[in-house]
């Protein structure tokens, strides 16, 4: 029988990147995908209803505010999504007993140490996003037994959503000097390898629950994702890249996000 499976946030481009792959001649997991419009985390009432209806096994939880820079200006809303809503999801989980796999950040930490953070070093978010993802996976911690916790870095897709990868695309093609910074390093990842991570957690049907890092292997600065991304799509003879030690944010950023 089919484990069936909710992957909230489903809008998103990781969301969306589950369902290209694995929506279809999957043998082993029923998915439902379920956008903001249809599933708001940070309704308690709706989330009780719809957990009821459908029986579920895991929940993927995808949804999150994750606009680094509007979450320092108005950090409310951040809190209200990335730990409330994060909150009221655990709960829900525990009441139908579903197992949760919740998508985490590698800014929980504060970019300080020299070497890769493990899944044993002390969270330090140093922004107000970061705060509210590491608020919401102890509120996971908290409530769950059955959960993994992912913290993944410098996510992207190739298609989907609004990221570095598809602005630099669109920059380039634009005829746009690209100022990028140097001062930060981290591996970027793909949603397609995340995906793939995540569904394979779920398939081993283990109980080896907890915090996993999970990210593309390569270390690299912005500036070397950029110059990567240009050579891939064969635009870095048409625009001018340069490198800058600081590009100034409203938020700190950490200067090291490399996940171990």
């Amino acid at each position: 029988m089919k484990k069936k499976v909710l992957v909230t946030g489903a809008n998103g481009q990781l969301g969306k990147t589950i369902a290209e792959l694995y929506s279809e001649n999957e043998v082993e997991l029923d998915f439902i995908f379920a956008s903001k419009e249809i599933l708001d985390i940070t309704d308690k009432g709706i989330l009780d209803v719809f957990f009821k209806d459908n029986k579920l096994d895991y929940c993927i939880n995808c949804a999150a505010y994750t606009n680094v820079e509007e979450a320092e200006k108005t950090p409310e809303i951040a809190y209200k999504i990335n730990a409330e809503g994060v909150k009221n999801l655990a709960e829900a989980c525990k009441i139908y007993d579903v197992g949760l796999v919740h998508i985490s950040t590698d800014y929980v930490f504060d970019g300080k140490k020299e070497e890769p953070y493990t899944i044993l070093d002390k969270p330090n978010p140093i922004n107000e996003y970061g705060k509210s993802k590491l608020l919401g996976e102890k509120y996971v911690q908290e409530i769950l037994k059955n959960y993994f916790i992912v913290r993944t870095s410098w996510l992207y897709s190739k298609k989907y959503g609004h990221n570095f990868y598809k602005s630099v695309v669109k920059w380039a093609k634009e005829g746009k000097d690209l100022k990028i910074t140097t001062e930060q390093i981290g591996c970027p990842t793909d949603t397609v390898n995340l995906s793939s991570f995540i569904v394979n957690l779920i398939r081993k049907r283990d109980d080896n629950f907890g915090i996993y890092h999970y990210s593309c292997k390569d270390v690299m600065t912005w500036y070397d994702f950029a110059r990567k991304v240009l050579i891939e799509k064969e635009l870095l003879g048409k625009t001018k890249l340069e490198k800058v030690k600081k590009y100034n944010t409203f938020a700190l950023r950490p200067k090291n996000s490399v996940l171990k």
